[in-house]
């Protein structure tokens, strides 16, 4: 049987559709790649790519065998886990966050680092989509994220906390309804291409305002920034465990009933049955009970 490096670059060039893309991923080069994917079909007995260029894409067969390979080699990680004492956490764990979630995450994860030495965790931030695509494809173990409309039969969810989407106005605004605030002042915008600006986007059209757009940013706290400088008014997610509220150079404005009270919601992504769930489980666990706490303080 083909060595389990050979099916780790398979599912390397399934997810990036490219020999090169795939060959910097496992770093190793194009060439190799090559021979180890012909090598695999040769073994098979069959063709698992259609080649057109600098792509390779699965053809029917290719992916018929892609869910079983993706068992093998977690299959095999599971094999190569350390036999940990009960209690104990052991083993390499890679895990990502949107920039809202990197605190709290960063505060677990180096608290279990002291409490479990032998516990290796890779933390990294990015785009919700971003970061639910690395887990998809096997990049990441598990991302806390944005929740997406779009459900995946082979991904887990686990919600963690929602928050209430609210305009954000400086403490000078003297319009009091969500449609006047708006309409009033200078809007700043969050990132269209992220999940939750695509959620406000949709708001907005909802709402029937036309704003004037003065600029856009896919960083929550930048505009809020901006905001108390008295550049604009923005509509945003109401951050767990922010004092917006409390801050004398913001006012934070309801959004009208009609709209239902939206909110976003966060939580955990991780592929179904991967072989490091015992170490995200906890990871989850322990930063649900900080937001908790988070949002308690919040709402007190």
């Amino acid at each position: 049987m083909s060595s389990i490096r050979f099916l780790r670059s398979f599912l390397a060039v399934a997810h990036h559709g490219s020999f090169s893309e795939a060959a910097e991923q496992v770093a190793l080069t194009q060439a190799a790649i090559s021979f180890q994917m012909r090598a695999i079909e040769a073994e098979l007995g069959r063709e698992l790519f259609d080649r057109t260029g600098r792509l390779a894409i699965l053809n029917a067969a290719g992916r018929e065998l892609l869910p079983d390979i993706k068992q093998l080699v977690d299959m095999y990680d599971r094999l190569k886990l350390p036999r940990s004492a009960p209690g104990k956490l052991a083993g390499a764990v890679s895990i990502g966050a949107i920039v809202s979630c990197m605190g709290t995450l960063s505060k677990v994860v180096s608290q279990l680092k002291r409490q479990h030495p032998a516990l290796d965790v890779r933390v990294l931030s990015g785009k919700a989509s971003e970061l639910a695509s690395k887990v998809e494809a096997g990049e990441l173990d598990a991302a806390f994220v944005v929740e997406s409309n779009r459900k995946v039969a082979s991904l887990h969810w686990t919600p963690l906390y929602e928050e209430p989407l609210v305009i954000v106005a400086p403490a000078s605004v003297q319009e009091q309804t969500a449609h006047a605030v708006l309409a009033a002042n200078p809007f700043l915008r969050f990132d269209r291409t992220q999940r939750t600006g695509r959620q406000i986007d949709r708001l907005l059209r909802r709402l029937g305002v036309a704003s004037d757009e003065f600029l856009e940013l896919n960083a929550i706290e930048t505009l809020v920034e901006l905001v108390r400088q008295e550049v604009g008014v923005t509509l945003l997610p109401l951050l767990n465990g922010s004092n917006w509220q409390n801050s004398p150079d913001l006012r934070i404005v309801p959004l009208p009933d009609e709209l239902g009270h939206p909110t976003r919601s966060i939580g955990m992504v991780e592929r179904r049955d991967h072989v490091r769930q015992h170490i995200t489980h906890e990871i989850c666990t322990q930063s649900l009970e900080i937001f908790q706490m988070k949002a308690h303080a919040q709402a007190s």
